[in-house]
């Protein structure tokens, strides 16, 4: 079986159909021999050369722009052809064949990606990058996806792995002197530096998060008791009548989903039967299937009648959501045209903030809507965010297991050994982000889902 990197790949790398230009881009050990077999003589390596591209007869199939990149220095790291022609069906048909006839065969989706990241040229989350930036649905995911390609969220994770490294060699050098080890570990210095990892790697899981939710969308489930507001919240957000409202409690039985985006921060928002005790089994079934969606939401609004106030019921919710540390909550103060008070953020602490509105006037759904944007990491200047997928996020947090579990290890047991361990499963999960450490089975994954000619 021929191995991929003697493979000589080629692929249509910009869409199909008609336009100004196509670009079809070559690359491997044949690329050289290809070129010339087209263009006569390669153009000087970097430097566009207009040229004709010729059949093996030597016949015209089009006239264009050529280039050469050489190994190392090209996107794959290999030997790179770029052939820009004109933007027709039938002139690209005719020269992909050319090329494949002369010995290269058409590249899978994410190959060049893909050779780009086997040859050391990035890494595995700038590869993953490339793709999110092509499918980014806002300037703001753009710029973020572009700080990822750039080796922002890189150059976090590798300091991470740096500092465990130097950490793993600090406990084990105490593992092979036993009669030191008690004594070591209990001086103080590990435990400082094992500390200052972690809230380290808090920093990068909250960017994370934020990344995350710029890169795929935020869910946001819609919760509270009966007739607090719930199916109006969901109507004013979607900018249509998708739930029925009426002075009835217990209108909403099952779950409402609609899909919304604010400045192009795409929202997956879920409305759920309202939280209170009930004897109806059909009613039981939409609160059960509700707690489902809260415990797994990216963000929960909370919803409380402000003409009520808040109740025991509403006490008891927000304690069993808080139990659950990573679904954030959000306080919604609904109804404020009828109580009087005063709309929009009631706490400037992002995390606990509460927001008074009005779905049925409007007010307040201003200051909701940038801070959901806020929540997500939208910022106007662009500033510091890098784009990142839920896979990320999860290494991070087993990462973060991890070294909570040896710091356990640590203090309570000053057991050695198994905080060595411990240090060793963190830096597996952080090198699974970048690709220092991955299996086959998700590169297959990862670069299945890119463009053809990426």
């Amino acid at each position: 079986m021929t191995k991929i990197a003697d493979e000589t790949i080629c692929a249509q790398a910009t869409a199909n159909g008609r336009g100004g230009i196509a670009v079809l881009r070559i690359s491997g050990e044949l690329s050289r021999t290809i070129g010339e077999a087209i263009l006569g003589n390669l153009p000087p390596p970097r430097m566009a050369e207009l040229l004709h591209f010729r059949n093996e007869h030597g016949e015209p199939i089009d006239q264009g722009i050529a280039l050469f990149f050489p190994a190392p220095h090209s996107f794959t790291g290999e030997d790179v052809i770029e052939l820009q022609g004109h933007g027709g069906p039938v002139v690209m048909d005719r020269l992909m064949r050319q090329v494949l006839s002369l010995g290269a065969r058409a590249a899978r989706p994410g190959e060049f990606s893909e050779r780009a990241f086997l040859n050391g040229k990035i890494d595995l989350v700038q590869a993953e990058a490339i793709a999110d930036l092509i499918d980014s649905a806002s300037e703001q995911a753009a710029r973020s996806a572009l700080r990822s390609l750039q080796g922002l969220f890189s150059t976090e994770v590798h300091q991470l792995v740096d500092k465990l490294t130097e950490l793993r060699i600090y406990v084990e050098s105490a593992i092979d002197f036993p009669e030191e080890e008690v004594d070591f570990l209990q001086e103080g210095d590990v435990s400082s530096r094992l500390g200052g990892i972690i809230h380290q790697l808090e920093r990068v899981v909250e960017s994370a998060r934020e990344g995350v939710l710029l890169q795929e969308g935020m869910t946001l489930v819609i919760a509270g008791r009966p007739n607090a507001g719930k199916s109006s919240l969901l109507n004013a957000l979607s900018g249509k009548e998708s739930a029925i409202v009426t002075e009835i409690p217990g209108t909403t039985r099952d779950l409402l989903k609609e899909q919304i985006e604010i400045d192009g921060l795409p929202i997956h928002i879920i409305d759920t039967a309202g939280l209170r005790e009930s004897e109806d089994r059909v009613e039981q079934e939409g609160i059960r299937r509700a707690w489902q969606e809260i415990e797994k939401a990216d963000r929960v609004l909370l919803l409380i009648d402000d003409q009520l106030g808040e109740s025991e019921e509403d006490r008891q919710t927000i304690k069993r959501i808080e139990q659950h540390r990573e679904v954030p909550l959000t306080i919604l103060r609904t109804k404020v045209d009828q109580s009087g008070k005063e709309p929009g953020i009631q706490n400037s602490k992002q995390q606990n903030r509460e927001i008074a509105i009005s779905a049925h006037t409007g007010a307040g759904m201003a200051a909701l809507r940038t801070f959901l944007k806020e929540c997500a990491g939208y910022q106007p200047t662009g500033e510091g965010t890098f784009l990142a997928r839920r896979r990320h996020l999860e290494a991070l947090q087993q990462a973060r297991s991890a070294l909570e579990q040896g710091r356990i290890q640590l203090v309570d047991f000053h057991a050695g050994e198994l905080l060595a361990e411990e240090l060793r499963l963190a830096q597996e999960s952080l090198a699974e982000i970048t690709g220092t450490f991955t299996s086959d089975d998700l590169l297959g994954k990862i670069f299945s889902s890119f463009c053809i000619g990426k």
